[in-house]
């Protein structure tokens, strides 16, 4: 079980709390382990738009598993909004070190400022106060125009509907890409787009067509990325022949149907290294026979 806890500042945008729980709640009722949580430094927050939000004023217990969310309050100005007590915001920088992950939507970039986990990483917040959050995090390195960027558990997103992919995007991450079009289907929201192009979901850097064929191939490939897919069952989803499935596949992504299958392999396998696996041991996760293919693709991406 993951807990997902929602840490909320007056003010804040209701989308911006409202669409990443929604990702995390789908993602539980689709049998993932999310347990969702809100705490506040009081009991009442009111929203930007208005509603009156109750929330806890007791932290829960956390893991290195668990998740901090800090979404975005309305503000023209960072330095005038958004403030936190020093012990909210040793809670934030505690959860870090202690392993966990710490995301922030809009100006919510500004609340792990202060916390002091902007120093030293690549962030983004709301295009209407990048310059601000650069200004005020000097060691920082804010990366413009971009839905959303990772840098080492600290996840940071533009804001507003960002919050929905970046949330997919870490449903994607811990669960496989499979599980996020799942919940993206479930929500009835488009869940293709690009946050940062390195650090995307290969099935959000590859769906942007129309071709309702290729997306089911790339549905069965997304649930089985890591078992063998033949063409010819492939193009049997799709309802076409093999020739033609390979020439529309490559048409609408850019890669062939093992291509992608491979991407995805490998992004997994680079998540699963980066937690401290071996290569070896990655490379088996993800459905090769041993590392050498996996060093190969490693190499030359």
């Amino acid at each position: 079980m993951t807990r997902v806890v929602f840490l909320l500042v007056p003010q804040l945008e209701l989308l911006d709390l409202a669409g990443p729980a929604q990702v995390f709640s789908t993602a539980a009722d689709h049998g993932h382990g999310y347990e969702i949580g809100y705490v506040a430094e009081q009991e009442d927050v009111r929203a930007a738009q208005g509603v009156t939000l109750r929330a806890a004023t007791t932290w829960p217990a956390l893991t290195a598993a668990d998740l901090i969310v800090v979404p975005g309050w309305r503000s023209p100005r960072l330095h005038t909004t958004g403030a936190l007590s020093p012990a909210t915001l040793q809670k934030l920088a505690a959860h870090h070190a202690a392993g966990g992950t710490v995301a922030s939507i809009c100006a919510g970039a500004d609340a792990l400022g202060q916390a002091g986990l902007l120093n030293g990483r690549r962030c983004t917040t709301h295009h209407d106060v990048q310059d601000e959050l650069a200004r005020r995090y000097p060691r920082a390195s804010v990366v413009r125009d971009v839905l959303y960027v990772m840098d080492d558990r600290v996840v940071t997103s533009a804001g507003i509907a960002s919050g929905i992919d970046l949330a997919l995007h870490l449903v994607a991450v811990r669960h496989g890409p499979g599980a996020a079009a799942q919940v993206a289907r479930a929500m009835v929201v488009y869940a293709r787009r690009n946050g940062d192009e390195r650090q995307t979901s290969a099935m959000l850097r590859h769906r942007a067509h129309l071709v309702d064929a290729v997306h089911r191939v790339q549905d069965l490939i997304d649930t089985r990325f890591t078992t063998r897919l033949s063409l010819t069952d492939l193009a049997a989803t799709a309802g076409v022949s093999e020739r033609t499935l390979t020439r529309r596949f490559t048409a609408a992504t850019g890669l062939t149907p093992l291509r992608y299958q491979q991407e995805l392999r490998l992004e997994r396998a680079e998540h699963l290294i980066a937690h401290g696996a071996t290569t070896q041991a990655a490379a088996h996760a993800v459905g090769f026979q041993d590392a050498r293919m996996l060093r190969r693709l490693r190499a030359r991406s």
